[in-house]
């Protein structure tokens, strides 16, 4: 089972309508589910202590949706781009070898907490590029399904 946990919820309909045609065409492959966690207020004129906070409660948040036993993918502009390839491999070894259940995590707007951090198993960044949190998860849900038709021997990759 794959599961996205983000903070905040989709907005744009648009956006919103493409993350669902995605998780349409995976569900073939994967069990996938969403789970949308509540994001906190950050007004611009936040001090640096209070955006803290604002990441800690996000981050107390998502952890309370993790498992012990789950394998936690954290998006993050710190963490190691991996191609589609490498990223399907990465769920097929999990798969066989590891964890059932994978969580992809994408954090709020102000970035995750250390805690979360120190949670995850992997960090990965998508871009050099920063994206609005729910183009990201349109991306992210992208990418699923591409590492889906990927461990499948489908067309849709090349």
């Amino acid at each position: 089972m794959i599961r996205i946990i983000a903070v905040g919820r989709m907005k744009e309909e648009w956006m919103s309508a493409g993350v669902q045609e995605y998780l349409k065409r995976i569900r073939p492959y994967e069990k996938i589910e969403v789970i949308e966690v509540p994001d906190e207020k950050a007004p611009e004129k936040n001090s640096d202590a209070q955006n803290r906070q604002v990441m800690q409660t996000e981050g107390e948040k998502v952890l309370k949706r993790i498992k012990e036993q789950e394998y936690v993918i954290l998006l993050d502009l710190k963490g190691k781009e991996y191609s589609s390839m490498q990223m399907a491999e990465k769920i097929r070894q999990l798969h066989t070898y590891s964890s059932s259940t994978i969580d992809f995590v994408i954090g709020g707007s102000l970035g995750v907490s250390e805690e979360l951090i120190k949670r995850a198993d992997m960090r990965w960044k998508l871009s050099e590029c920063t994206f609005p949190h729910p183009l990201c998860r349109l991306i992210l849900s992208e990418q699923i399904y591409r590492c889906m038709k990927i461990l499948n021997h489908g067309p849709y990759h090349k």
